[in-house]
């Protein structure tokens, strides 16, 4: 692949990338490829099955976003689109529950991590440990107390971010940068170039801190229970 390290891919080369990473991190069966996108059966009570649109942004066609809705008829079922919840909105009917605050589609290159930026500060402990594929970190506090955790899947040229978070009573402290970067750099040494996760706007301002870029706003709308469907408006 010479020449080609670190080289940007596109907005549906990005959301492939997220589908078969994002599956090797949560033990998802194989996505299925349909002619809009995909469909992945995660097999959770509350979240059995998602579908995802391949397209990103303008390309994403009204069309397709009613058309696969509408074949939705159980409970809990996921749709993810990428694309903002202000364009997608309109095009769902009363029985989705819909996000209102965007996600975000994100990529960066992956490189190389100077070896002192990878040591917790004092009164942390930092741990990496692979399992199934799936690369995971964790920092804990000196008694023992979670503090921050992420996990990474490298899935060739490319690595999927997945499950990053601080603790509150921990934050503002750089463990969540430092979880970035140990699992960018496990990824690296697995051979992947470019780093891919799906982000909340929380999250956002650390990633984009670390050199991320969004591609694309990321709706989540959920397809509601017969009991919500009953509530009152």
């Amino acid at each position: 692949m010479h020449g080609t390290e670190g080289a940007p891919i596109g907005g549906s080369e990005t959301v492939r990338a997220w589908i078969d990473g994002w599956v090797a991190s949560r033990g998802a069966a194989p996505p299925v490829v349909e002619p809009w996108g995909f469909t992945v059966d995660v097999g959770q009570a509350k979240h059995p099955t998602r579908h995802v649109l391949g397209a990103t942004g303008a390309d994403v066609q009204e069309a397709d976003v009613r058309k696969v809705a509408a074949s939705v008829a159980g409970a809990d079922v996921w749709l993810k689109v990428f694309d903002h919840p202000d364009r997608v909105a309109p095009w769902l009917g009363p029985e989705w529950w819909l996000d209102p605050e965007p996600g975000y589609l994100m990529t960066v290159p992956l490189a190389p991590v100077a070896p002192h930026r990878l040591t917790a500060p004092d009164d942390y402990r930092l741990r990496t440990w692979s399992r199934g594929g799936v690369i995971r970190a964790m920092v804990a506090a000196t008694d023992g107390s979670w503090a921050a955790r992420g996990q990474i899947a490298p899935t060739g040229r490319t690595a999927v971010a997945d499950q990053i978070e601080t603790s509150p009573e921990h934050r503002r402290k750089g463990l969540g940068s430092l979880v970035m970067r140990t699992l960018a750099v496990a990824a690296v040494e697995q051979g992947a170039e470019i780093g891919v996760l799906a982000g909340t706007p929380e999250g956002r301002a650390l990633y984009e801190s670390l050199g991320w870029r969004v591609v694309a706003a990321l709706t989540s709308t959920r397809r509601k229970s017969a009991e919500e469907l009953e509530e009152p408006a």
